[in-house]
């Protein structure tokens, strides 16, 4: 059983799933298609990434265009704070952004749909990251913004991050051609 519980944007949500533990440890559904589609999560995810990050470490914001992903994200060990950046030209959200604690302890997950900027911050001395994606990664397609935007105004709780010199270099939301944003489309 999962309990799905929305974020201050709507799509994005956390999933809780209903941990069974005792005195051998615990076991859990990270993923069941057929019930994360009673919560209105219907995308056929086709690829999981794994990644493994030390404390400090930004990655993002990313975005896909035009091979969208939606990503269903969690922590296996330590902790991050998980972002989203509703990005969707048109949407009554636009510029506006979520955030939620994930850990291997609270084994709770993100749900990002398409047309989201998406991004995380290691929290502990060191973290991995999984996230399925509900398409194939196409280089061509990646796009990214500024983590630091200062109209975003997101509170990442680091000031000097760990980051790429790749997601360095992304302009701010507001220089982004608006060919390169995603549309809103009603869900």
């Amino acid at each position: 059983m999962f309990k799905r519980l929305e974020t201050a944007i709507e799509g994005v949500a956390i999933i809780r799933p209903r941990v069974m533990g005792d005195m051998r440890g615990f076991f859990f559904e990270s993923y069941h298609a057929a019930k994360f589609a009673e919560l209105g999560i219907r995308d056929t995810f086709v690829q999981d990434n794994h990644s493994n990050s030390r404390r400090g470490t930004l990655r993002g914001l990313h975005y896909q265009l035009p091979h969208a992903q939606a990503k269903l994200c969690r922590v296996i060990r330590g902790e991050v704070l998980d972002v989203a950046v509703d990005i969707r030209r048109g949407s009554s959200t636009f510029g506006k952004w979520t955030s939620a604690v994930l850990s291997a302890e609270n084994k709770y997950q993100v749900y990002v749909p398409r047309g989201f900027a998406h991004g995380f911050v290691v929290l502990s001395e060191e973290a991995e990251f999984l996230y399925k994606c509900s398409d194939f990664y196409d280089p061509s397609s990646e796009h990214g913004v500024f983590w630091q935007d200062p109209q975003l105004g997101i509170q990442w709780g680091v000031t000097e991050p760990l980051i790429s010199e790749k997601d360095s270099q992304y302009p701010p939301l507001a220089e982004i051609s608006q060919k390169l944003l995603p549309a809103y489309e009603k869900p």
